[in-house]
């Protein structure tokens, strides 16, 4: 009897000395190992690739942001404030009764099919705001200028980035809406377009919160 106490009871200490060691190993040894190797070699990305100016964390450069005017009293729906570069349209954010869309991340698709009568609802209203907000005094937008990407929301709908097809198409509204050169936005652009990763992988694209950011500055300049 007495040997069979002593042998659970060294089992049970065994199993406890495993699970503290386990616990310590995975639990906080390996936690923080990992976090130093973050900070120390990618501390930018491990920190949520917060984007900076004026030295404030405006944002991320990983999600998009809305650019739209304060609600007016009765609106539902604010309306896209047009001095700035506009992102591709959130309809895949979710929505609760207290946060909605860009206020609380809410990540997700539409989950719509092609033939989808709201889905062919919001392409033909986006097309059409795209065309009508970016044919200004000189330059017109034709439907069949419009990008993919000017009137679909991503996957997750928070696609920080657009396409340089849909950017300049936005470069003389911007212009004009702040006072600036088709010539001098152009530039903007071209600075914050970037290719393909590695060359070959994804498509070149433009990140709208830095070419807003570089756009304020030179509007404020």
């Amino acid at each position: 009897m007495n040997n069979s106490v002593t042998n659970t009871a060294r089992l049970l200490w065994a199993g406890l000395r495993a699970l503290l060691v386990l616990t310590l190993v995975t639990g906080v040894v390996y936690p923080l190992a990992i976090t130093g190797v973050g900070q120390g070699l990618f501390s930018h990305q491990a920190n949520g690739s917060e984007v900076k100016a004026e030295g404030k964390v405006v944002g991320s450069s990983l999600i998009g942001q809305a650019y739209n005017l304060p609600l007016k009293k009765g609106q539902e729906t604010p309306q896209a404030d047009l001095k700035w570069f506009q992102g591709r349209p959130q309809n895949g954010l979710g929505t609760n009764t207290v946060n909605t869309q860009y206020s609380l991340i809410l990540s997700g698709a539409t989950n719509r099919s092609g033939d989808n009568a709201d889905l062919i609802k919001w392409v033909k209203e986006a097309k059409a705001a795209v065309v009508k907000d970016n044919s200004v005094t000189g330059y017109t937008v034709r439907p069949s200028d419009v990008p993919a990407d000017a009137v679909t929301s991503s996957g997750s709908g928070l696609d920080p980035d657009i396409s340089p097809e849909y950017a300049r198409l936005q470069i003389h509204r911007v212009a004009q809406e702040n006072g600036l050169s088709v010539a001098r936005v152009t530039k903007l652009v071209d600075a914050h377009t970037e290719g393909r990763t590695l060359g070959f992988m994804g498509e070149p694209r433009v990140n709208v919160l830095e070419l807003n950011l570089a756009l304020k500055e030179a509007a404020q300049g």
